[in-house]
């Protein structure tokens, strides 16, 4: 599987970097066929609270699957943004079946 990640005006520290990649390739754990995952940092400002925002698209056979997650924290975002791409990846391996 191959990860591209990108931020969007700022950059990103690798402690941030090796913490994603890290997250992500646990999905494999779930599903072994994982083509490409692309990860999106932005920052939103949303009043005088920026937020930080995670986009995750996964390339599986036949489908891209695709998440958004809002919060305080990139760390934070990212782990929902990972709790929701599993659910899908298991709805994904269910309807193959």
């Amino acid at each position: 599987m191959s990860i591209d990640m990108q931020a969007v005006s700022f950059r990103a520290d690798q402690k941030l970097k090796l913490f994603i990649e890290k997250r992500v390739e646990k999905l494999n754990q779930f599903f072994d066929r994982i083509i490409h995952t692309q990860v999106l940092l932005k920052l939103e400002n949303s009043g005088q609270i920026k937020e930080k925002v995670v986009e995750l698209s996964v390339h599986v056979p036949g489908e891209i699957l695709f998440v958004k997650s809002s919060k305080m924290s990139f760390e934070a975002a990212t782990d929902e943004a990972i709790d929701s791409l599993r659910r899908q990846i298991e709805k994904y391996k269910y309807r193959r079946k």
